[in-house]
């Protein structure tokens, strides 16, 4: 089995996984808007043992929303997101964007699309540009 690699922004945190991703969820709850500062989540899930922490554990920090599921973790020296266990322990959350290299498996829904961001259809077909434009 092949394997993929993942850092967060400053590589710092690194680590690798198998290639072996069971789901890939495009999250658009407000939750999950707010966690990313964007329109969705893209986040991969896996067997909670899937992960090789090559450097910066220590730095990883993790927040859980209290009352809700919903938790988040990152790198405490740049902000970028990094994997983190289910709190019900069941799967290990790899974000799709801290990966380096590709993965095996294509996003397989929208979901929690009713809080989608009001903006997020026109953004979808907006001007598409290779930098910064003119």
């Amino acid at each position: 089995m092949t394997h993929v690699s993942g850092s967060c922004l400053c590589g710092q945190v690194t680590f690798e996984s198998k290639d072996d991703f069971q789901q890939f969820h495009l999250c658009h709850c407000i939750q999950c808007q707010k966690a990313t500062g964007s329109a969705h989540a893209a986040n991969l899930f896996t067997a909670p043992e899937n992960i090789k922490w090559l450097s910066g554990k220590q730095l990883v920090k993790r927040f859980d929303l209290p009352g809700r599921t919903i938790s988040n973790a990152f790198c405490m020296e740049c902000g970028g997101a990094v994997p983190y266990l289910s709190l019900s322990g069941n799967s290990l959350i790899i974000p799709a964007g801290c990966l380096d290299t590709p993965v095996s498996i294509a996003p397989q829904d929208n979901i929690f699309c009713s809080e989608q961001a009001e903006w997020y259809q026109e953004a979808i077909t907006a001007h598409k540009f290779d930098k910064f434009p003119e």
